[in-house]
């Protein structure tokens, strides 16, 4: 696990799965407690952490693209997209990040 912090690829991996992680938390959590049981308190913690992440993942999406000269067309787009599907960035993991030489 440590040496994926060495790296835009490993750090993109990591990130992934706390964004994957945190959109998950909020709508299988925090967003059922708001409307079934009147308590928002799940969603206003979970989603400004959600959103840092969310905004993570796109910065280094996008910066990793540009540094391995990811084709925005078959690639790029494709890992911005899965931060939005959840369950989308353990399978961009599985199937593209982990595959990429560090």
């Amino acid at each position: 696990m440590k040496e994926l912090f060495k790296t835009k690829v490993g750090r993109l991996r990591i990130v992934g799965l706390l964004e994957g992680i945190s959109l998950l938390v909020l709508l299988l959590v925090a967003v059922p407690m708001k409307y079934i049981w009147a308590n928002p308190a799940g969603s206003e913690l979970v989603g400004p952490i959600h959103g840092v992440l969310f905004l993570l993942f796109v910065f280094n999406t996008l910066s990793v693209g540009i540094e391995q000269q990811w084709e925005f067309r078959r690639t790029t787009w494709k890992v911005l997209l899965a931060c939005v599907v959840p369950f989308g960035t353990f399978y961009i993991d599985r199937t593209i990040l982990k595959k990429i030489p560090s």
